[in-house]
This record gives structure tokens, sequence and C-alpha cells, in this order.
């Protein structure tokens, strides 16, 4: 099978590729490189924005996903109208041009922000969207623009992320779990703005999986899926990574407890993903943390730009 990946030198991309590559999928990538190529040698990469090329360029590959756009909410705030631009019109435009070309699937890496603020319920994909900040308003418009081309002949699959984190090649330390390993090890300091928010955790090991399960499903499935390995609050976050750290490294760690507003707050059922994509999600907090303290142990660099999307892209478009 032949897989075109669009941002997959980024943070999942990384992880995912050399996973495809063991089960013998061919792969091209397609990605602007802003954080640089950490993918294995040998994958064909192109250097091209999206909008760069047309339905005759796909016409070989059976399946389409969709990894790229301003991946958080800092960088959506920093210019929404590039967050529009690369998170709803480019997954629209990418979906269009793949079933021209005669596509099979198109994967759009999707994201839970579009719930917004949820009092208390556990949503699943038919509970309503409330969100109102560019990053989750352009993922919602972004699904929405690729579900309206699904047909028997084109499956459009859109995995609805909660935050993810752990190690990757492509390292980032903006993410909740690893921001507050990086700010551990540095300061020996975890902040929580709100512990009483919730969020679901998706281990980017159980991400890297759903992708598989995504690509491997029958043809005739598409639709939204939630992907999250479990729901935590914010303090219950802080509390196990307070915990571990604490034993693993013999450090003081100080617990920063604040209560800022947060426009964000929902947990989710991942059923359906379960059920129909026969995805399973094995992921923690507690396995993460193992994760990160066996790649970025004491003394690591983790103040590089690189691991911080908001810096490189301000670097990139200061002018």
């Amino acid at each position: 099978m032949k897989i075109f990946i669009v941002g997959g030198a980024g943070y999942i991309g990384s992880r995912l590729i050399p996973d495809l590559l063991v089960h013998n999928y061919e792969v091209t990538v397609l990605d602007l490189l802003w954080f640089g190529n950490h993918l294995p040698a040998g994958v064909e990469l192109v250097k091209k924005d999206v909008f760069d090329i047309d339905a005759s360029y796909l016409a070989n590959f059976d399946q389409v996903i969709f990894l790229a756009g301003l991946s958080n909410d800092p960088m959506a705030e920093f210019s929404p109208a590039m967050n529009f631009v690369s998170n709803a019109a480019a997954p629209t435009y990418l979906a269009y041009i793949a079933k021209q070309a005669g596509v099979k699937r198109f994967i759009f890496a999707d994201s839970c922000s579009v719930y917004g603020y949820t009092i208390n319920q556990l949503y699943n994909e038919e509970s309503p969207v409330t969100c109102a900040y560019p990053y989750g308003i352009s993922k919602l418009q972004g699904e929405f623009g690729a579900l309206q081309l699904s047909d028997d002949d084109f499956s459009v699959i859109c995995l609805r992320q909660g935050t993810v984190s752990g190690s990757s090649p492509r390292m980032r330390f903006d993410l909740i779990v690893n921001t507050m390993y990086m700010t551990a090890m540095t300061e020996n300091r975890i902040t929580v703005n709100n512990p009483s928010i919730w969020r679901p955790i998706l281990a980017i090991e159980d991400a890297v999986s759903t992708y598989n399960r995504a690509i491997q499903a029958d043809q005739s499935i598409s639709g939204i899926f939630n992907v999250a390995s479990e729901n935590y609050t914010v303090g219950n976050v802080a509390d196990i990574i307070w915990s571990m750290l604490s034993k693993k490294f013999n450090r003081e760690i100080e617990l920063e407890i604040k209560n800022i507003q947060d426009f964000r707050n929902y947990k989710v059922s991942t059923q359906k993903a379960q059920d129909i994509l026969g995805a399973r999600f094995h992921g923690s907090v507690e396995a993460i943390v193992d994760e990160l303290a066996e790649n970025y142990q004491p003394g690591f660099d983790f103040g590089q730009d690189n691991f911080y999307n908001i810096r490189v892209f301000k670097n990139i478009f200061k002018g």
C-alpha cells in the first residue's frame, strides 16, 4: 500500500512513519520542514506546501493522511489567519484533490479541542461542539470539509485526538505531560494553572497504533472517532508526575497550583474507536513519564527552540 503523508516530518509523523515502514507500507512525505527532518533514511520526502500540488500528484497513492497544520492554541492565536488556512482550508483542499485522484481513504489529524468547554460530561462523537477559539474552530471546519467528500469510494476518517504526549524523534515540550516533565527537570517545579480542568491525554504510542487501525479499517468505514488513552484532571496529571519524578530522580519538586480560568474543559469516550476501528488504548501518564525519563535524563538541554512550536513559528514569521 502507498501512503502519502502531509506534515509527516512533525511530532507524530516522525514516530508514526518508522512504524509504517515496519508494516511494509510505502510512504511519501510532504512537509515544509519547519522543525527539521527526523525521518528514517530513505523515506521519500518532498519539501512543498500542500497548495502547490494537484490531483495528478496523488494519482498513485492508496491513502492520504493529513498531519500538518498549526498544532496548538498559541500558534493559532499568534496568527488566526494562517491558522484557518492551515487547519481548515488545507485539509479540505487535500481531501478534494485526493478524491479527484482516485485515492481510497483520507485520514485527518483532528482534535478534541472542538468540544470547547463542558461541565462534567463524558462526550462522544455525537455530543455538541462548543469551541469558540481559532484552533478548535479551524479543526472543526477541516473535519467538516473533508467529511462532505466521503462516499462509497472515498473513505474519510477524522481522528479527534486528545492532547498527545510522549517521546518522539521530533520532540515537543509544549504538550501537557511533556511540559510538566520539562519544568520539573529544569526548574524543580510543576505549575498547574487550573487543577480541576479535564483533559483527554493521548500517549503517542496509542496515537501511532490508532493511525494503523484507521489505515487498515474496512473501506466502508468513514466518520469521526475520539482518540485518547485516558481522561485526567490537570491536577491529577501533575500529582502523578510529581510523585514519580520525586522518587525516580530523588528531587524536591514544588507543585505550584493556580486557579486561572481555562477555555477548554472536556473528557471523551473512545468507545466508538474501539468498537469500529478496533483501537486499543494502553497508554497512561505513568507510562508517558517512564518513556520521557528513559530518553531525557537530568542534564539534557530542554531549551532548544525546536522543541517548542510557537518559538519556531515566531522565528519563521517574525517579519
